[in-house]
């Protein structure tokens, strides 16, 4: 009784403070809330998810969007397929005994695997916890399941920390499986109703990460080398590691198509493409159709989209950032988004993608931080600025940035 009441507590502390941050027109919710006896309320990490997640999903979506990809199939062929058909006994158990279902997802948080008792599983269903749905952050907002796949540890969503509605009823428990050679194929999760929230769950669902792992082969095969595009102070394409001639306005449609996963209307991106000018709507057909050959049909035709979302430095240094690693992003920032182009949509995410960089390092206390932009932007006297507060006095670093700032300022 006494461990009930508290969740009672827990759970009702977190809606008020759901509510605050999610009911339109609320007032607009301090960093963190605590409790009157002083205790946070909304962790941090639970925080920063609905702030992302806040710009891409609302928070009362009632079901995981479907993924279009033919289930079945990737499921025969993933690499976690073997380790978790070997586990399947003790996965059945543990849901059927103890009152859980339990999901595997891959690497996008796509759901390829589940199993638990009946009743529970159709109460799952309804928010297509199922095989195909999407759970990661930008279509599920947070939760167990997209904390894992976002920070790369195991996560505890309770309640009302998950940003949907229609969720604050359950808890789950969520662990990444990495490759032997440390990339993402995707979570483990378990989930049951908020009320038999347990500690040790978090602890199986650890061990059952740890045992698949264990199950991999040392040798698995890497990613197969598919689409990437490179937009950040360059521009190019490669496709199975061949590079593929594209004209400057066709390698900024495909940009923005990587950098804006739901798509565009054909007028929305004519508009994002050619701004006022007139141009006939034929002029961007025949750059898509180049298009979609060049990338192997990877385009859809009503709605222009993306099929699958290709690998992009721009979109990789947004996820670093979300993740909230600024060394990762500072690495991809090789320089401006496609600085030669002056298309309308382009210069739009140019100056976000600008923007989100210098933000994060101003806020970073790490000084090899302000120094590396400093590299990239010498113009930037509050960066060099920033970067000198951070430097020891004695720190080898200090004459060059002290000579970048005195150039930015005397230019």
């Amino acid at each position: 009784m006494p461990q009930s009441r508290t969740l009672t507590q827990q759970r009702a502390a977190l809606e008020q403070e759901w509510a605050r941050w999610a009911i339109p027109h609320a007032p607009a919710p301090e960093p963190l809330a605590h409790t009157t006896s002083g205790h946070t309320t909304l962790r941090s990490e639970v925080a920063q998810s609905w702030q992302r997640s806040l710009t891409t999903v609302d928070p009362e979506r009632r079901a995981a969007p479907a993924d279009d990809d033919e289930i079945a199939t990737r499921w025969a062929h993933s690499p976690l397929r073997a380790p978790v058909t070997a586990l399947a006994d003790e996965l059945h158990s543990i849901t059927d005994d103890s009152g859980f279902t339990a999901c595997v997802t891959d690497e996008r948080g796509t759901i390829l695997w589940v199993s638990g008792g009946r009743v529970l599983r159709r109460r799952a269903e309804k928010l297509n916890f199922a095989p195909g749905g999407r759970w990661d952050e930008p279509h599920m907002g947070t939760n167990a399941m997209s904390l894992a796949l976002t920070t790369g540890q195991p996560a505890t969503v309770f309640s009302a920390e998950h940003l949907l509605a229609a969720l604050h009823s359950w808890v789950c428990y969520s662990a990444p499986i990495n490759a032997p050679d440390g990339r993402r194929l995707g979570v483990i999760d378990l989930s049951t109703s908020w009320e038999r929230s347990h500690p040790l769950a978090l602890s199986t669902v650890r061990a059952l990460a740890t045992a698949i792992r264990s199950q991999l082969p040392a040798d698995l095969p890497g990613e197969q080398p598919g689409i990437r595009l490179q937009c950040l102070g360059a521009a190019t394409l490669s496709r199975a590691g061949c590079p593929v001639r594209l004209r400057p306005r066709q390698l900024e449609i495909l940009t923005l198509l990587a950098l804006e996963p739901d798509g565009f209307t054909p007028q929305r991106l004519q508009t994002a493409i050619y701004g006022d000018r007139p141009v006939g709507a034929g002029t961007l057909k025949a750059d898509v159709s180049h298009l979609r050959h060049a990338t192997g049909g990877q385009i859809a035709s009503r709605r222009y989209l993306l099929n699958r979302p290709i690998s992009c430095d721009a979109v990789d240094l947004l996820g670093a950032l979300a993740a909230g690693d600024v060394s990762a992003a500072l690495r991809l920032y090789r320089g401006p988004l496609l600085p030669g182009s002056d298309t309308p949509g382009i210069v739009r995410w140019r100056e976000s993608i600008a923007v989100s960089v210098r933000t994060a390092v101003l806020e970073s206390p790490c000084a090899a931080h302000a120094v590396q932009l400093g590299i990239r932007c010498p113009e930037d006297a509050q960066i060099h600025e920033h970067a000198l507060g951070l430097l020891a006095p004695g720190d080898s670093r200090r004459p060059e940035v002290t000579a970048r700032l005195h150039a930015a300022l005397t230019d």
